[in-house]
């Protein structure tokens, strides 16, 4: 059984800065690519950021130049550095996993963590 566990959420100040971690447990062999969505308040679910497994990255033109996105591979972690925050970001972060191996040939597929809040104020 796959879990994705996000952690490092909270309430900051405008132009502060965040953490995020997701952390992703189980029996897994590679994760091709590992994604930071977050849904602000009343709106839908957007893509934040991207990274596959050799490190390429993607992000989302609000936040390009304020937010990094890494992984740890070996311990199947992604981290979302959140700098000079504002209080548009504010909304519930998602971390998603997708082409997750059990095993070279052993396909898991994706998953979805259950979310942490990021609260900025202004």
């Amino acid at each position: 059984q796959v879990q994705l566990v996000e952690s490092g959420g909270g309430l900051v100040q405008a132009g502060g800065s965040l953490r995020l971690s997701c952390a992703a447990s189980g029996s897994i062999f590679s994760i091709r690519t590992m994604d930071w969505y977050r849904q602000p308040p009343g709106k839908q679910r957007e893509l934040v950021a991207s990274i596959t497994g050799d490190g390429s990255t993607n992000y989302a033109d609000s936040v390009k130049g304020r937010f990094t996105i890494s992984r740890d591979n070996a311990k199947n972690t992604a981290y979302l550095q959140m700098d000079s925050l504002k209080p548009e970001d504010t909304a519930v972060y998602y971390c998603y996993a997708d082409g997750l191996l059990g095993s070279p040939d052993y396909r898991l597929g994706a998953y979805w963590g259950q979310g942490t809040q990021v609260t900025v104020s202004s």
